[in-house]
């Protein structure tokens, strides 16, 4: 069994639940770490939204990083109550908003009701290759403010095409079998 854990923060190193039979592959210590390094001072002060959320894992860490908001999507039900319980164990629960949905239902709604992130995190299934959809429909949406950046964690083996619709890919970075790109308007 993994233990998740903030890694730095106002919730610094609480530990997060991790709902049984748990099936999927959250973002590790060593990769969370990296991504909030690359983002740096993009974080405090934004509005995250966090797809395939999973336990929450990185979105609570940008709150407690000093982000101003997360949304967290996640379609799961079981995961959906572990984000919000983490949330309440972290503090951090005023600022957050959690939506029991599929992302690609999800992201009309946040559309239609005016939202512009600063930061979107997006995880989605290894190896489902839904990655450039994704982007496809958090830039139809409008979802993405003007200096925003998309961030993708992906498999190695899958690759992420070089731009998608308006945004581009930035930069990539590697960790183990895990890939992080970052994509921004052009």
């Amino acid at each position: 069994m993994f233990v998740l854990r903030i890694i730095t923060g106002t919730a610094k190193n609480r530990k997060l639940k991790v709902p049984k039979g748990f099936e999927v592959r959250p973002t590790s210590d060593r990769v969370k770490e990296a991504l909030f390094n690359i983002l740096g001072d993009l974080v405090p002060g934004c509005l995250f939204l966090d797809l395939f959320a999973g336990t929450g894992n990185v979105g609570i860490e940008a709150l407690s990083r000093g982000a101003a908001g997360a949304v967290f999507v996640e379609k799961i039900r079981k995961n959906v109550l572990v984000i919000e319980e983490n949330l309440v164990l972290t503090g951090l629960h005023s600022r957050a908003r959690v939506i029991n949905l599929d992302v690609f239902k999800a992201l009309p709604i946040l559309g239609r009701e005016g939202l512009h992130f600063d930061l979107v995190f997006l995880d989605p299934p290894y190896l489902k290759k839904i990655e450039a959809e994704v982007l496809s429909d958090i830039v139809g949406n409008n979802l993405l403010k003007p200096r925003g950046r998309v961030i993708v964690e992906s498999s190695r083996k899958n690759l992420l095409p070089p731009a998608v619709d308006l945004i581009k890919l930035n930069r990539q970075e590697k960790y183990g079998d895990t890939v992080l790109s970052i994509y921004s308007y052009q």
